[in-house]
């Protein structure tokens, strides 16, 4: 019996880690590896942009914790995956991709898409490597899967060599293999941290992304359950307070120094951040200059910043840590007294109603925000791109289940979103899936509408139109009393839709909203809507804009 060729044992490994699907566009350089992918269990998802099937592969790893697979071919497949890993490396998404390369004969001369491609994705990456044998192939896969899906997660980029590919390889499978394992913080530092937490007049938790871990999440919902301590998060940690401890949270922090939240967590005596990195939350914005206690709860130690030095770090488990710290903490029913708190979640719920309120064309980002709200059950996962109302539906649209609301913050990426409702109908069959891109982001991925019509994903996708890339605009609006570069013209979404298989819908007024959306919820397939935006609200959310935030 003669040994299999290198893409068989590769994607036997692929197999036995429990990959299942793989998300691409193949070539020359990694022909062999989708015919043998036609052999296994694997389904191979065929992608119309190289960019677009590593966004697919990371929504698939941040939803379900396990890492998504992305294959494309040499030189310029490669590259094309490099925006999509800095997005997922940055904002801890597990995901693994492998790129085909030249034979290893090859690599040093000028041959037909010959490229460094390693070295490429080193610094957008947590393991960057090239297969260059056959009996390494099992090797390099195990670890690219650890290394994805360990600590704080993030992506791993594999080179295929196209001779290794092809070749015969020793048939051995060293998957599946699991991420690190780790325990709970230190006990004595847990105990540090307890001190500091009874001791504290106002503390405040400001959780970040891998506070929404759902082992994570569970175990802070029993923390407050025993120690109600008023909560803040990034955009990246939505969902991760649930509807019993509602009071506790006075929203979501982030990009501008200038939410009701931020009033909270300016006041606390001792601030507690779970799983926050400061990608999410630049530290200088919310702690330069601040006299008081810090504790960093997180699977890695933090970096050392004069904005940012902990008096306490916890570094393990962020599930056990914090499970062994509530064991510690005593009940103070005063922390959840705090009268800013109270003040906070009145201007929230105040704000909330006066959206509800608005009326007139184009329609008042509240008001749209107001209308989806209803539609936002907890079996509905909401994706969104980057643009103006990604903060306005940071603001102001709960959601009380963790990773619900997938939000792009650190590389503020945009084109995520379409791509991410693909991944929410293939990892949450049978939910409904809503996601929403402004006019400018929604091109950059739009030719995935193919992909999720013939894949029969079920979704509806809003569209928020103002001809312009409204999010650099009203900032260089506040800079400069004008704006450059922003303005582009008009498509037909309706008409796009149709040409895809898909369905569309236009929005007139905002009385439309809801029964549109009721419709297009029912439809089979993805749906398209088109909301006219009236953006002339925005300078709010730049007001008293810190002079460091440059987006």
């Amino acid at each position: 019996m003669t040994d299999p060729c290198g893409a068989e044992v590769l994607v036997a490994n692929l197999e036995a880690q429990g990959v299942r699907y793989v998300f691409g566009v193949p070539g020359a350089k990694v022909d062999r590896v989708f015919d043998a992918l036609l052999d296994s269990r694997i389904e191979t998802i065929v992608c119309r942009h190289e960019q677009n099937a590593s966004f697919i592969a990371q929504g698939l790893g941040r939803i379900t914790g396990t890492a998504g697979v992305c294959l494309v071919t040499s030189g310029p497949g490669c590259t094309n995956l490099a925006t999509g890993f800095a997005t997922a490396t940055s904002e801890g998404a597990p995901v693994v991709g492998f790129g085909g390369s030249v034979p290893l004969a090859d690599r040093l001369k000028k041959a037909h898409q010959s490229l460094d491609s390693v070295s490429l994705f080193d610094p957008l990456t947590k393991y960057s490597v090239e297969v260059d044998s056959p009996h390494a192939i099992p090797e390099v896969v195990a670890n690219a899967f650890r290394a994805a899906e360990s600590g704080r997660p993030g992506a791993s980029f594999v080179s295929l060599p196209m001779d290794v590919m092809v070749g015969p390889a020793p048939n051995r499978v060293l998957t599946p293999v699991r991420p690190v394992a780790l325990g709970p913080g230190p006990e004595d530092e847990i105990e540090r941290a307890a001190a500091a937490i009874e001791t504290a007049r106002t503390p405040v938790l400001l959780l970040g992304m891998m506070a929404s871990e759902p082992r994570a999440a569970e175990a802070l919902r029993r923390l407050l359950a025993s120690a109600p301590i008023p909560c803040v998060c990034t955009y990246q940690a939505s969902g991760v307070i649930g509807r019993e401890q509602r009071r506790l949270f006075a929203g979501e922090v982030g990009l501008f120094h200038n939410q009701p939240a931020d009033h909270l967590l300016d006041a606390a005596d001792a601030v507690i951040t779970v799983g926050y990195d400061p990608i999410e939350y630049d530290e200088k914005l919310w702690n330069e200059g601040r006299d008081r206690t810090l504790v960093h709860i997180d699977v890695e130690p933090c970096d050392i910043d004069a904005a940012y030095a902990p008096a306490v770090e916890l570094t393990g488990d962020i599930a056990r840590t914090l499970d062994a710290l509530s064991r510690r903490l005593g009940r103070h029913p005063g922390w959840d007294a705090n009268p800013l708190l109270t003040e906070v979640r009145a201007e929230l719920d105040a704000e909330r109603a006066r959206g509800a309120r608005e009326s007139g064309t184009p329609i008042h980002p509240l008001r749209i925000i107001s209308e989806l709200q209803a539609f936002v059950a907890d079996d509905v996962t909401l994706a969104l791109d980057m643009g103006s109302f990604h903060i306005w539906h940071a603001r102001h649209l709960e959601s009380f289940r963790p990773r619900q609301m997938l939000i792009s913050n650190g590389q503020q990426t945009l084109g995520v979103a379409l791509p991410w409702a693909i991944a929410a109908c293939l990892a949450r069959p049978g939910e409904k899936v809503l996601s929403v891109s402004g006019d400018g982001g929604f091109l950059y991925s739009a030719v995935e509408l193919e992909t999720a019509v013939r894949l029969g994903c079920n979704f509806v996708h809003m569209i928020w139109r103002d001809g312009r890339y409204d999010m650099v605009a009203f900032q260089e609006q506040l800079k400069y009393g004008r704006t450059s570069g922003v303005d582009f013209g008009p498509i037909d979404a309706l008409k796009f839709a149709e040409a895809f298989g898909a369905t569309g819908f236009a929005i007139r007024t905002p009385e439309e909203l809801a029964p549109t959306l009721r419709k297009a919820m029912e439809i089979p397939g993805p749906v398209l809507i088109d909301v006219p935006v009236d953006y002339r609200h925005n300078a709010d959310l730049g007001r008293q804009l810190h002079p460091d935030v440059i987006l």
